[in-house]
C-alpha cells in the first residue's frame, strides 16, 4: 500500500564532505501526539531543579553499553568487525552482548503504536541508537505489571517466528521473550514487521520507573539483535512512506518525529548533509568543536543518538573542551567523567558539521544544580572512560538543530530550527 502523504509523530515538552542541497522533501498534514516524560531531578537548565549525579552516570553507562551491543551485533550479522569496535577498551564489569538503553528514569521520547489485529495500543520509546522493537506480552508476569500488554495469540495476524531473544542489562536482569511478525501501525502508517514479545522485563523497564511500555529502535538492520528489518525500513520496503527519510525536532516544546520526510514548518533554509561513515549506527563525523569561537576539538567520529541524553566523548577531548569553559571543573567526587559548570554558564559551544555551525544553547547544556541552592550545575557533556576516538551526540546537541535521517542515501541532514 502506498500513501501520497508523510506523517508526523509529535512529542510534547519536556566529517565526511557535506553537500548543501535544496531537496524538496514531502510535507504532511497528520499529527499523532506522543509524550515526553523525564526525571524531575534532571533540570534542563532550571536552577530550581536539582540534578542527580547517580542517574547521570547511569545514563552514561547505559548509552555506552547500548552502543557496544550494537557493535557486537554488527559483527554477528555481517561477519565484519565495525571500525568503532577498535576504539573500545573492554571492561570485565560489562557483559558482551548487553543492550542497555538510556536510563529510563531520564528523558525519553516516546509515542503510541498499535499492534496486531484487532489492535492493541502501547507506548514505545524512540531510539536511533538501536534497531529492534520489543513490547511486554501477556505471558509476562510481575515484571511487566503496570504496562499495557501485547497478546500475540489474540492477534489473528501474528506469526510466531520460532526464535527467542534475550537482552542482558547491567544489573544482571534481562528483557527476554519470543519473536513474532505482525501488523504494526504508527501515525496512520502500517507495516508487517518483526517485534519481540517480552515474557520478562528487566528492572529498568518495570513500571512506574519506565512510563513507556516498550522500545522502538530506528537504526539499521546490521546492529539488530534479531537480525531483522527495523520498523521504519519495513515501512520503506513495503512502499508505505513516500520518502525513506524521517525527521526529528527535539526540544522543550513542539517536538516531533516525522515519518516519510521532514516538516518544513520546523526549520529554515537548506539541509547540510553528511554521509554515514559506517552504516548500522547513525555515525558521521563533525569537523570541529569550539568554545567561544576557539577550536578545542578537531575532526571526530560521532554517533547521533536520540536515546542518549548527554554529549559523550573521549576523556582527553572532553577535558580540552572544559578547560576552555570558565569555571568548569571535574566532578570526580560524584563520579568519574562528570563535570560541573557555573549555573550562570553562558559560553557558546559550537559544533561544525559539514561546514554548518550548530550552537548548543546554554540552557540545554545546563542539567541543573548539584544540590539545592548550589551555584554549580552539572554539565551536559561527560567523558567515556573506556572509549577513545568517537563521541555520542545525544539530546543536549540534537535539540539545537532540526535533523533529517535518510535511510535511502545513508546520510544525516542538519537544518536551522524555525
Amino acid at each position: 500500500m502506498c500513501f501520497s502523504l508523510v506523517f508526523i509523530l509529535i512529542a510534547l515538552p519536556f566529517l565526511s564532505m557535506a553537500i548543501p542541497v535544496t531537496d524538496s522533501l514531502a510535507s504532511a498534514d497528520m499529527a499523532v501526539p506522543i509524550v515526553k516524560r523525564g526525571d524531575p531531578r534532571i533540570g534542563d537548565g532550571d536552577s530550581n531543579i536539582v540534578a542527580d549525579a547517580f542517574k547521570l552516570q547511569s545514563m552514561i553507562r547505559r548509552s555506552i553499553a547500548k552502543i557496544e551491543n550494537g557493535l557486537v551485533a554488527h559483527e554477528m550479522n555481517t561477519g565484519v568487525k565495525h571500525p568503532l569496535a577498535t576504539s573500545i577498551r573492554k571492561s570485565n564489569k560489562r557483559d558482551t552482548g548487553s543492550e542497555p538503553l538510556t536510563d529510563l528514569d531520564a528523558r525519553m521520547w516516546y509515542g503510541t503504536i498499535a499492534l496486531g489485529r484487532p489492535v492493541v495500543s502501547l507506548t514505545v520509546a524512540v531510539d536511533t541508537g538501536s534497531s529492534d522493537l520489543f513490547v511486554p506480552s501477556t505471558s509476562c508476569q510481575s515484571t511487566c505489571s503496570g504496562h499495557k500488554l501485547y497478546d500475540p495469540n489474540a492477534s489473528y495476524s501474528s506469526h510466531e517466528l520460532g526464535r527467542t531473544f534475550s537482552v542482558q542489562y547491567l544489573d544482571g536482569s534481562a528483557v527476554s521473550g519470543g519473536l513474532y511478525s505482525d501488523f504494526i501501525d504508527i501515525a496512520g502508517l502500517t507495516a508487517y514487521a518483526t517485534l519481540g514479545a517480552a515474557t520478562q522485563y528487566s528492572a529498568s523497564f518495570q513500571s512506574p520507573r519506565d512510563p513507556a511500555d516498550g522500545l522502538m529502535g530506528m537504526g539499521f538492520q546490521s546492529i539488530s539483535r534479531y537480525n531483522a528489518t527495523p520498523l521504519f525500513q519495513a515501512l520503506v520496503s513495503q512502499d508505505v512512506v513516500t520518502s525513506p527519510v524521517f525527521g526529528f525536532k527535539l526540544g522543550t516544546s513542539g517536538s516531533e518525529l516525522y515519518l516519510g520526510g521532514t516538516n518544513g514548518n520546523l526549520y529554515t533554509g537548506d539541509f547540510t548533509w553528511v554521509s554515514l561513515e559506517n552504516e548500522g549506527l547513525w555515525q558521521a563525523s563533525f569537523n570541529s568543536l569550539s568554545v567561544n569561537g576557539h577550536t578545542v576539538v578537531g575532526k571526530t567520529a560521532a554517533i547521533f543518538d536520540t536515546g542518549t541524553t548527554q554529549i559523550l566523548g573521549d576523556p582527553d577531548s572532553i577535558a580540552k573542551m572544559f578547560e576552555a569553559i570558565s569555571g568548569a571543573k571535574p566532578a570526580s567526587s560524584y563520579d568519574i567523567g562528570l563535570y560541573t559548570i557555573p549555573c550562570s554558564f553562558n559560553s557558546t559551544i559550537s559544533v561544525n558539521i559539514g561546514g554548518k555551525l550548530i550552537n548548543i544553547s546554554p540552557a540545554s547544556f545546563n542539567l541543573g544544580p548539584i544540590y539545592e541552592g548550589s551555584t554549580s550545575c552539572f554539565a551536559g557533556a561527560a567523558a567515556l572512560p573506556s572509549h577513545s576516538g568517537f563521541w555520542i551526540l545525544g539530546d543536549v546537541f540534537l535539540q539545537n538543530v532540526y535533523t533529517a535521517w535518510d535511510v535511502g542515501k545513508g546520510r544525516i541532514g542538519f537544518a536551522t530550527l524555525a
